[in-house]
């Protein structure tokens, strides 16, 4: 089962947009989901404040911005999700 990372930070319009569609892509898919919230820590917001969205999938980078949900279907299958 595919592991998919979402980092996020609170008021981040893009980001909630993401989680939606993740959510509604995990039901359907059947991959593990965790949420990580930047706000707050240094390290985290260094490396991905400027991209969130940002979505990995099994710890690689798959998707900042947007999610588009053909291009996430196909991500996973490679990913052996």
């Amino acid at each position: 089962m595919a592991h998919v990372v979402l980092y996020h930070s609170d008021g981040c319009h893009l980001c909630e947009r993401a989680r939606e569609t993740l959510l509604a892509l995990r039901d359907e898919l059947g991959f593990t989901l965790t949420e990580v919230d930047i706000t707050g820590e240094a390290d985290l917001e260094a490396r991905y404040r400027e991209w969130l969205p940002v979505v990995e999938i099994d710890g690689e980078r798959a998707f900042v911005y947007f999610v588009p949900e053909d291009a996430f279907r196909r991500r996973l299958a490679r990913a052996g999700g």
